[in-house]
């Protein structure tokens, strides 16, 4: 090989382990690179992160979940229309009927406790301020479906008035028609069938008497609107009285929440048992607060049987009054008998049971058919369950002195119409008064009504009914007013009534001052309209 093949092929062999040499290098500071860039990464993102892996679906079952299930096809949505009866106007409430807010307004009755407990409420949907308006009413409400011909029990203030009502079931878009069977004003219950649904489910009904304080309960319904709503607490109270003159509302209080709309829906046990009918929320927001009322189904259970078998509630009566204070009875026991337990008589309705057996004011009553009577409740309970015509015994005492007295048990409405009979028995205790051109229905003031209402103003006529649609309705007249004057002209009978009724034409303004039960008495209240042309 001559000299310069020799330094031919030593330059390609050094040029050759120079490339090789570069090569290494450049492959090594990759590989370092990336090992930096990837330690960087770890540090600055998230070091030592698992990647989240979404496991397989598994149902997971517990209690609510098995009752939600059962009860979806059991509890209803109820909507109502009705005319418009009176202007509309809003307000807050303490105490509120779980009713939506759209609902029609009926009035303010200014009474306090159940009255305005179950009158409706904001009626104006734009919010409080708005101008009074005069609109078709519409209300929603909930119920449950209690028996597979299509009953369902819902609440009175639900379907009150209503001219159409409509049922929609869970999971179903069909609104079928429903009929009014039956309502009870004094528990606020009412019974409808719904028209047109092949299949229902009925709730499973269950013993509110078993219900302890404490235990878990589940209210559904359609707050608000919003379809099968499930919520969840615990029994919070039973017996719960929030008005005392309400003598058949003895509430099962819960903090599972309630809202408006909620009315009429069950309030379930952890069985899924319907243990009471969701009625009324305390409030002073109009929404839930943690206080909701129930009407525990043992007390709804016997509404529903009877309505389903005459269409209403007949009670029994003995025709007498007495203290529903608590304090106030036990002072008037201690200090009339000496006595710590029974029922201290205050009133003995005049021509009623109880004065025709020679039961006096003042007695106290001790026993009822041999069973001790510890309280009010004890005594209402078992009279009003008689049958109207039976005779109870009971053990009265009298100065001192006890004795047994026979009582045939009379009609509760009959006896005491004004307090008892309105919305229970519409045919019966229906008072015959004067029709006058003002579209009411009036009734003399007797010593006894005045008395037993506590009045003591003399003069005066008592609105007995206020037709639909009427002068009297347009101006806010009300049954259970006293009428006392009309254009500053006194009023002592209906007599009074017709002849300055003679007086006026269409086109004339009347003035009436009437006498309205409020939270302190009766109080004056000034009414005033224009007779149209065909006033009644």
């Amino acid at each position: 090989m001559s000299f310069f093949d020799k330094l031919r092929t030593q330059k390609l062999l050094s040029f050759t382990l120079i490339l090789f040499t570069l090569s290494i290098g450049i492959v090594i500071g990759t590989l370092v690179s990336s090992g930096v860039k990837a330690a960087k990464d770890d540090r600055t993102v998230a070091p030592g992160a698992t990647p989240l892996v979404i496991p397989n679906p598994v149902e997971l079952s517990n209690a609510f979940t098995q009752i939600a299930k059962q009860m979806e096809p059991s509890v209803v949505n109820i909507s109502t229309t009705y005319a418009p009866k009176a202007p509309v106007r809003t307000r807050n409430r303490r105490l509120q009927p779980v009713i939506p807010p759209d609902d029609e307004d009926q009035g303010d009755s200014g009474s306090g406790g159940m009255d305005d407990f179950l009158n409706r409420f904001l009626g104006n949907p734009f919010g409080n301020g708005a101008p009074d308006l005069q609109r078709k009413g519409y209300a929603l409400g909930s119920g449950v479906v209690v028996d597979k011909s299509g009953y369902i029990l819902t609440n009175n203030h639900v379907v009150d008035k209503a001219d159409r009502i409509q049922v929609k079931f869970t999971g179903d878009a069909t609104e079928y028609e429903a009929k009014l069977v039956g309502v009870d004003a004094q528990t606020d219950l009412a019974v409808i069938r719904v028209e047109g649904k092949r299949e229902v489910s009925p709730a499973k009904i269950g013993n509110s008497d078993a219900v302890q304080v404490g235990d878990w309960c589940v209210a559904i319904g359609s707050p608000f609107g919003f379809q099968a709503t499930v919520t969840a607490g615990i029994i919070s109270a039973k017996e719960r009285d929030v008005d005392p003159l309400q003598q058949f509302q003895h509430f099962l209080q819960t903090d599972a929440a309630i809202n408006p709309g909620n009315s009429g829906g069950p309030l379930l046990n952890i069985r899924g048992e319907v243990i009471g009918i969701n009625t009324a929320i305390a409030s002073r927001s109009g929404g839930y607060q943690g206080i909701g009322f129930a009407l525990p189904i043992n007390t709804a259970a016997a509404v529903y049987n009877e309505i389903i078998k005459t269409g209403k509630v007949t009670r029994g009566s003995i025709g007498i009054q007495f203290s529903a204070d608590p304090a106030q009875a036990r002072d008037l026991l201690r200090g009339f008998g000496g006595v710590t337990e029974g029922v201290f008589v205050t009133n003995v309705a005049p021509g009623g049971p109880a004065e025709k057996s020679g039961l006096k004011e003042r007695d106290i009553i001790t026993e009822i058919n041999g069973k001790p009577v510890h309280q009010g409740n004890d005594l209402v309970n078992t009279v009003t369950a008689t049958p109207v015509g039976s005779t109870v015994t009971l053990g009265v005492l009298r100065g001192g002195k006890r004795e047994n007295l026979k009582v045939v048990v009379g009609n509760l409405a009959q006896i005491f119409p004004e307090r008892f009979g309105s919305g229970t028995e519409p045919e019966a205790v229906k008072p015959e008064g004067t029709t006058v051109s003002f579209g009411v229905s009036i009734m003399d003031m007797t010593d006894q009504r005045r008395e037993s209402l506590g009045i003591k103003q003399s003069g005066g006529v008592m609105v007995a009914e206020v037709e639909s649609n009427s002068f009297a309705e347009d101006i806010g007249l009300r049954q259970g007013d006293i009428l006392t004057d009309i254009n500053h002209q006194p009023v002592t009978s209906t007599a009074d009534v017709k002849r300055i009724q003679t007086t006026l034409k269409p086109g004339d303004a009347v003035a009436f001052r009437v006498l309205r039960k409020g939270r302190d008495g009766y109080t004056p209240t000034f009414l005033a309209g224009t007779l149209p042309g065909n006033s009644r």
